[in-house]
């Protein structure tokens, strides 16, 4: 017989460690951290990324690990080291707030978004089923109901959720066209008699839109990507003639996927023009407008948008250009009856058949995920603290911020712009005199090789991408404390980086 342990110890360090003093002390301790880290890299002290080796970061991590201290030490002990290893952990951190961050489609995101998001953490609000998470489900249902009548649909007639992220959040949508689009095949499968069923796509979509085509088991060369436009949109006449072929072959085709924009350059696609050729074609069409769907806020461009309210499915990240913590992604239906198409199936343990009524409310019907976060709280909490207006300021201003971005590049003859911006993402080349003579491949290895001197010098961040397959630099603004000097500067930063790679490299 094992000896019975003595739990009673154990008791009391679980007790501890739930200390609401313990919180209390080690909060206010971390607002005051958070609050002098926001001042310092909004002033831009410092570096934007603190490059290091990846192995000396884990190595780095794996040892507060070997440092634990026991939950029963005294609260100001603990709060202490809490302190501690908050400081670290901003030391180490990418600095996204910093103005000179001007990288990914990851935004410095509204700091009191992180605090609202923070209310959901500690209490663990969780979604599945109502009752699991009542006001978080609330909260959703809200935002849902808000953004959707942005897109320009009736109250009432659509429908939408949130899920954790956009890649997700496409292969939801997608899902639910497949289902509608081949019934039976939840059930059965793709059949595998006839013609293979296609998913066709925008030539310059995001990867996750193959990948859904992957998972949902049509496999991805059944994508067939439209041709594009000079300003890298898709075709409508390219669309047309494709649906036209693939309807007389008697093809399955499941959805057309348009972008509002596709991540490349930042292109938005024709989608009214779009819409009516998938109409006439009898065709679902899905738009991925996880990054330019906050145009439907700013009157000034939600002419990018224009047709989005036609689409039979839309995603949109609020974690892009909505300023929020990650990972709050949208995915809505024009027709509100779509909603239970993704997923056939029954969980008598979860969902409660005498309350059938509440099923409107049980997210994990109608999601990929069962436990799911509260993922709207930050968003919720900040429209519902200072208002929709602000939306509309980030976006109006970010999206200026690259036609300014635009222009200095138009002005430098040692820089080549390679599209004029309909957002704020602005893609180029560093084309110094002395690279003239570069073959076009090394005159993309150069653009890699120079933006990978940049970001580790700590002075901007910004990321890279193919055009033409060529090497080129490209820049998201998405920190919308980034000012006209601050581009001076990065075009400045980037001429120091071309030389120590060309120094580097003769």
């Amino acid at each position: 017989m094992f000896p019975t342990p003595d739990l009673n110890a154990a008791r009391q360090r679980i007790e501890a460690a739930y200390r609401p003093e313990l919180v209390r002390d080690a909060g206010h301790r971390l607002i005051d951290a958070m609050a002098d880290y926001l001042v310092r890299v909004q002033a831009c002290e410092g570096v934007v990324l603190p490059w290091r080796a990846p192995p000396d970061n884990v190595r780095e991590a794996a040892g507060f690990l070997d440092k634990s201290k026991s939950p029963d030490a005294p609260c100001g002990e603990l709060a202490e080291y809490f302190s501690q290893i908050v400081r670290t952990m901003l030391q180490r951190c990418h600095n996204l707030h910093d103005p000179r961050y001007i990288g990914h489609q990851v935004p410095a995101p509204v700091p009191l978004g992180g605090l609202f998001d923070a209310v959901g953490s500690l209490t663990n609000q969780v979604m599945a089923i109502y009752d699991m998470g009542p006001w978080s489900t609330a909260v959703e249902c809200a935002m849902v109901d808000a953004l959707g009548q942005r897109i320009g649909w009736p109250a009432g007639q659509f429908s939408g959720l949130v899920t954790h992220g956009g890649s997700i959040a496409n292969l939801t949508a997608l899902l639910t066209a497949r289902n509608v689009q081949l019934p039976g095949a939840w059930e059965a499968g793709i059949p595998s008699g006839g013609r293979p069923p296609v998913m066709l796509v925008q030539a310059d979509a995001h990867y996750s839109v193959s990948r859904s085509a992957g998972v949902l088991g049509l496999g991805t060369n059944q994508v067939v990507r439209v041709g594009l436009d000079a300003r890298r949109r898709m075709d409508p006449q390219q669309l047309d003639d494709c649906l036209r072929r693939l309807r007389a072959d008697n093809q399955p085709i499941v959805a057309v996927t348009a972008c509002a924009c596709a991540t490349p350059i930042g292109a938005f696609d024709p989608l009214d023009q779009i819409a009516e050729v998938c109409r006439r074609h009898e065709v679902w069409l899905h738009v991925d407008a996880a990054h330019g769907g906050s145009a439907c806020l700013s009157a000034r461009h939600r002419h990018l948008v224009r047709g989005l309210d036609q689409a039979d499915s839309v995603i949109w990240d609020a974690h892009k250009m909505l300023f929020v913590p990650g990972l709050c992604a949208f995915v809505f239906y024009r027709e509100g009856r779509h909603r239970f198409e993704t997923f056939r199936q029954e969980a008598p343990y979860l969902f409660d058949p005498a309350a059938p009524g509440l099923a409107e409310y049980d997210s994990g019907l109608r999601t990929l995920e069962c436990t799911k976060r509260a993922a709207a709280f930050g968003l919720w909490g900040v429209w519902s603290l200072f208002g929709e207006r602000l939306f509309t300021d980030l976006v109006d201003v970010t999206f200026e911020l690259g036609q300014v971005l635009y222009g200095k590049l138009q002005a430098a003859p040692d820089f080549t712009p390679l599209h004029d911006p309909q957002c704020n993402i602005v893609v180029f080349r560093y084309t110094p005199e002395y690279a003239q003579g570069f073959s076009a491949e090394r005159l993309g290895q150069f653009q890699l090789a120079l933006r990978r001197h940049l970001i580790e010098s700590g002075q901007f961040y910004i990321v890279s991408t193919n055009i033409d397959r060529i090497g080129a630099l490209r820049v998201t603004i998405i920190n919308p404390l980034t000012t006209p000097d601050h581009l001076d500067q990065l075009l400045d930063a980037i001429r120091r980086s071309g030389e120590k790679v060309r120094e580097a490299t003769d």
